[in-house]
Order: structure tokens, then sequence, then C-alpha cells
């Protein structure tokens, strides 16, 4: 059977008949026009609704990655800021000690940080949400960078020098005189007050406190200069051995119960010189140790660094600079 066509009827009230309505082409265009721009109309307004209102899965992923990516950015400051301390602890060590030790010029700031920062350097990350974390990361890291790069060349200088100094490695006093498992430090290098003289004044050296007899030890190959109890320039000192190690350096170990060198006596790193004891102006058995760089006293515990471990080196320097009163 053929399929029937329909048509519309419409009722006349004065022929009281259905007639059938002839629709013009023209009409039927201007409907179907009207519905398809409708539907266009309403299909917009739907997609519009859809995206402002309703997350898709892969907008909920994006969404979740994003939010994981700035928790990441996040923890990662904390990270860099902890590496940042470990190197500036590193290139403190380079100035005060190795450059010191090694008679490089110090490196300067400006090569530290030059070639970082700028207005320009990082416009391209402004204009998102959390620009300003990124900014922050990003710049933090290129200053990680850069003295990092800094402090690797200066490290390779100095190494490439020290190859080249054996014995003055050798003769450097580069280990602690007191075996670190048997001496505690009581008082570091600074202004300490003195419990016999009952002032406030510059401790030259550093405390070890230890068991009387305990053995003491050359920190440096040398040759003896001066050793015996109250020898002249030493007031106070009670028992003490001078080690003149070359290249500037002299030790001294004092308030020593016995010594067991002799002045004019070449001496080897890690050789017995004496025994700790309380002798002169001194509070208890420990030993009172200095480090004499051309002529000047400085801090000895910038010169424990073959004994040590970073960590142990760390806390030696934490008891070295806190604020307590000297044995001697």
């Amino acid at each position: 059977m053929g399929k029937r066509q329909r048509h519309t009827y419409r009722f006349n009230p004065h022929t009281l008949k259905y007639e059938k309505v002839f629709v013009s082409l023209r009409e039927r265009v201007r409907r179907i026009s009207f519905n398809v721009l409708f539907g266009v109309v309403l299909g917009v307004a739907l997609v519009f609704i859809g995206l402002q209102f309703v997350e898709s899965p892969l907008e909920r992923g994006l969404r979740r990655e994003l939010a994981q990516y700035k928790r990441q950015f996040e923890l990662l400051l904390p990270r860099v800021e902890r590496a940042e301390k470990v190197l500036s602890n590193l290139e403190e060590r380079d100035e005060v000690l190795y450059r010191t030790i090694f008679e490089c010029e110090p490196v300067s700031d400006a090569e530290r940080f030059s070639g970082i920062g700028g207005v320009e350097r990082y416009a391209s990350l402004d204009g998102y949400d959390n620009s300003e974390l990124i900014k922050l990361a990003t710049r933090k890291v290129d200053e990680l960078t850069k003295r990092l790069y800094v402090e690797s060349k200066s490290l390779d200088e100095i190494y490439a020098i020290a190859r080249q100094k054996t014995e003055r490695l050798a003769s450097m006093p580069a280990i602690m005189p007191i075996a670190k498992d048997k001496c505690k430090i009581v008082s570091g290098f600074g202004y300490r007050f003195h419990p016999i003289l009952k002032y406030r004044r510059l401790h030259s050296g550093i405390d070890l406190a230890a068991r009387p007899g305990t053995p003491i030890y050359a920190t440096g190959d040398g040759v003896v200069r001066v050793a015996g109890r109250n020898p002249e320039g030493y007031s106070g000192y009670g028992v003490v051995v001078d080690i003149d190690h070359g290249f500037g350096f002299h030790t001294l170990y004092a308030h020593m119960t016995t010594t067991m060198v002799k002045e004019g006596q070449k001496v080897k790193r890690g050789e017995q010189v004496g025994t700790v004891g309380s002798t002169g102006m001194s509070t208890g058995a420990h030993l009172h140790y200095e480090v004499i760089l051309n002529g000047k006293k400085v801090d000895p515990v910038y010169y424990f660094f073959n004994d040590l471990t970073p960590q142990e080196y760390d806390a030696v320097i934490e008891q070295a600079r806190q604020e307590n009163q000297c044995m001697s």
C-alpha cells in the first residue's frame, strides 16, 4: 500500500463544511526556518548551560590535576628552602674555611647571584590563577641553580689547589686533638666569662672536657716549638705543647698533666703529645686547644673537618657557639 498523505482541514462556519487547507510554499519555508532557528537557539542555550554548570569527566580530571600541581608547588618550596640552607652552609665553609686555608680570593655575592631576577624574566608566567606561587618557585630554583654552579666551580678550584699542596694538607691542623667519643665541647671560641678572673674576655680557643689522662694528639704534622710546665710567654696555661706546622699554622695544647714530646721533635698528625689534666688556671680536667694562623688566633672548630661527618660537624658548631662559662 502506498503511503497516505496527511492533510490539514479547517471548519467553515458559513458553509458548515470541513475544507482542506492548502499551505503555500512560502509559508512552509517560513515554518521550517522558524523551527530550525528555534532548535539552534535552544541547542546553543543548552550547551551554554551545560558548559557553565555541568562539569565533564575531562574537566573534573583536569581540575584534580591542577590541584595536584598546586599542592606539589607548595610542597616544593620548603624543600627548596632546606636545600638553600644546606648550600648556605657550604658557601660559609667555602669562604670561612677552605678559601682561608688555601689563601684564595673570596667569591663575591655578585658572582653568586648575577643573572638572576629582572622585571621581564618571569613575565611569561603571569596571567594564571597561581602565577605568584609558580614565579616564586621558579625564581628560587633559578637562584639555587646559579649558586650551585658557582659553588661547584669554586670547589673545583679549591680541589685543584689542594692536589698541589699535599704537604700543606698534611701539616694543617685538621682533626680533633682528643678522640671525638672521649671528649665534650664545654666552651667555644669567642667572648666568655672567665671562672677564675671573674670577668668576660676573649676565649681564644676551645675547651674540651675529658677524663684526666685521656690521650691528646697532634692535629697535623709539625715540629714541637714549646713543651713543658709554665714556659715563658704561656702564663696560666700550665703544662703546654706548642707545635709549629709551617705554612703559618701553630697549635697550642694547654692545661695538660704530662707531655710526651720535647722541643725540636718532629711529630705526625695523630701522634700522642700528652694527656688531659687540670694544670695552670683551670677549674677542671680539660684541654684548652688553640689554632693560630699567620699570628692570628682563629676558631678551631673550623679545622675539625677530617674527623666528623656533616651531621657531627653541625652539632659541634652548635655546641661551640653557645654562650657559656669557659674552664680556663
